[in-house]
Parts: structure tokens; sequence; C-alpha cells
């Protein structure tokens, strides 16, 4: 995908790893179930999107030849209870939260998305593909909807059921300044023990302009969360926290993960044909901090090159720009450069 803000092409196009098969639903050979939009610029709009999502399906864009950048007035919320939802941008749109909201919100245990299980915290559906746009400008300071677990996530908070970011830029997000455990500029994901979070040719950051900032994680933030990532790209992000996790004596807390921050119990880290560089920390681990509390947790490294992160408190001996407490013998790194 060509990034229609920047004209860069999305992720990391040397990388070479192959994806996987996952079983989001095929529905290339259906005409889509909604188009936002009716040719012209102007019928693109943030209500039409928050109205696509929200019926959800495969939902396309037609908002004419150029590239186009729709503003959000509202976040975008992905119902449990309706068709498993491809938001497809086709390599035109950027959705933009105007500095002052979070563009898109899956939770499967809010109520007031539907509840559908009596386990929401361990259900596999919905399954929501994001592919072939940018989220630019997304913030979630201050935004709970009326609850406690679902800060950070500027661009997108998931908890729950299955997702998949594929050929997506993030740029210019932000979520809170400061506080422990909670973070994701760009993306943040609570508990989804179904599969792992997938990002595919994607994008955090890109240039010193667009890098994305939050207490912690300023590209990726995870608790009790896997992630699998493929042939993206992360730089300048910023996690600008302090006092870490727990938050020392005197301070608010935060610093960590300035691409990708992960804390919680049996996750797994998997980095293939990525990039990362130039990001990062206050406090540890400015490519990656990484904490499986009962050390079950996996992570790995393949075909990737980290370089120029730098940790301003703490990073695990040998592991220039990370802190890794994870299962013996973690990270297994194989075919990649790790650079300070």
């Amino acid at each position: 995908m060509v990034d229609s803000g920047t004209g860069a092409v999305t992720g990391n196009p040397a990388g070479a790893c192959v994806v996987p098969d996952y079983p989001d639903p095929v529905l290339a050979a259906q005409p889509p179930a909604t188009v936002v939009g009716d040719g012209t610029p102007d019928s693109c709009t943030g209500a039409a999107v928050v109205a696509a999502v929200a019926a959800g399906g495969w939902v396309t864009f037609a908002c004419g030849d150029a590239p186009v950048i729709i503003t959000m007035t509202e976040t975008a919320r992905v119902f449990n209870d309706r068709p498993d939802l491809i938001l497809d941008g086709g390599g035109k749109v950027t959705l933009s939260g105007g500095g002052t909201r979070r563009i898109l919100y899956q939770n499967t245990c809010d109520p007031a998305l539907v509840w559908t299980s009596t386990r929401c915290d361990l259900q596999d559906n919905p399954h929501t593909t994001i592919r072939d746009l940018a989220m630019v400008d997304g913030d979630s300071s201050g935004q709970d909807y009326g609850r406690d677990d679902v800060l950070g996530g500027g661009a997108i908070f998931a908890r729950g059921g299955r997702l998949t970011v594929d050929r997506v830029a993030f740029r210019r997000n932000r979520c809170e300044a400061l506080g422990p455990d909670l973070g994701g500029a760009a993306l943040r994901a609570v508990g989804m023990p179904a599969a792992p979070l997938r990002v595919i040719a994607s994008t955090f950051g890109g240039s010193a302009d667009d890098g994305n900032v939050c207490a912690n994680g300023g590209g990726l933030s995870g608790l009790h969360a896997s992630f699998a990532i493929y042939n993206s790209h992360f730089s300048h992000n910023r996690a600008i926290g302090d006092g870490a996790n727990p938050a020392r004596a005197g301070t608010a807390g935060g610093g960590s993960g300035g691409a990708i921050y992960m804390d919680g119990t049996a996750m797994d880290l998997s980095v293939c044909g990525t990039t990362v560089t130039d990001n990062t920390a206050n406090e540890g681990g400015g490519a990656i901090f990484y904490v499986s509390n009962d050390r079950s947790g996996t992570m790995s490294l393949t075909d990737s090159q980290l370089a120029r992160n730098p940790s301003a408190g703490f990073e695990t001996s040998g592991l220039p720009g990370m802190f890794v407490l994870a299962a013996d013998g973690q990270p297994v790194i194989s075919g990649t450069t790790l650079a300070p």
C-alpha cells in the first residue's frame, strides 16, 4: 500500500516473511456490505464511517480518484453481534482523529456493544480486519467510555475477539502521557486470548514528525495479549511516562517500550521481517519492553533489524534497546541484527 498521507510504502519493503493464513472471512468474491461515499470526497464523512463500522461486514470507500482524509467526529465502534468487519481503505483513505479522539474501539466486554458470551474475556469473535488505510492524529487521552479498563489506544483500542491490521500506517497518534501499564499510542490490545493480534506490512511513525507518543508503548501496547508482527516498520515512536511500572515513589509511572510494550503472563511476541529504529523510552526498552510476570511468555525475533532505540533508564544486558523477562532461553533470535 502507498500511504495516501506521505506517498511512502507502508511496512518494511525488504521484509520477506510469509504470513500464515488466518480464519478471517473471505468476502472479496461478494459485493461490499457498505460503500462509504457516492464517489465524491464530500460524501465520505466521519459519520458515514461510524455507521458502516457499526453495521459490520465488508466496508469499502467511494470518495473519488484522489486520496482523501476523513476526520472523525465520533469514535467508530465495533459491535459484537454484527458480521465480522473488514474496513478496507483501498490505499486512498486516511482516517483522522483530529487530535481529539480515538478512531476505532472494539471491546467484547463492553455491554454497550452487546454481550454475546458469558465469558466475554475469552470469546473468539468478532474478527476485525483493518487494511489499506492510514490512521492519524488519534488521541485517547481522558476517554474512558465510563469504564476504567479502556485506557490507551490512541488510534485503536481492542479487547477480545480477533484483530488484524494489514498495510496500515499509524502516524502522530497519542494516548495518556503518564501512568504505569497503560499505553499504545497507535494500538492497545487487552486480553484477546483466541489468537495473536496480527500486524502485517504496517508502519508506526516513519519519520521524526510522524511518531506516535504515549506513556508506554509508543506504537503497540498489550496487556495479556499476544502479537504476531510481519514485514512492518516502527520508527520515531516514544514512551514518555516517568517512573516505570510499578511507579517509583513520587512519580506517575510509565516510560517503557518506545515501539512495543507488553505485560502479562503467557503471551507471545513474534517479530519477523521488521525494522525497529530510532524509537525512545524514558525508562526501559527503547525498542521493546516485554515482561511475562510468571516467565511463561515467549518471544522471537526473525530476519529483523533493531537499531538506535535508546533506553534512558534500563535494558537487558546484551539486548540493546530491549528489556525482556520471558521464559528460559527467550528471546529466540534468528537472522536479526541488534545494534545500539
